[in-house]
């Protein structure tokens, strides 16, 4: 569980440094076809759902790349 842990931290601490050096290298998150927004007025609604999806799919298979 450590390992596990201590690993996603480096990836996090990669992808922190890789979005601090290219801002718009992750641009794409959030503005894939099929994530839903609706502004109306004053209110907004954001729906991100392929967006999760794919970072579920990406999670999925990293997860168990460690787990084996």
């Amino acid at each position: 569980m450590a390992k596990i842990l201590i690993s996603i931290g480096v990836i996090f601490i990669v992808i922190g440094i890789i979005w601090l050096i290219f801002p718009s290298a992750f641009s794409w998150i959030g503005n894939m076809p099929g994530d839903i927004k609706h502004k109306s007025g004053n209110t907004s609604v954001y729906f991100p759902i392929v967006t999760m999806i794919i970072i579920s799919i990406i999670a999925t298979i990293v997860l168990n790349l460690f787990n084996r």
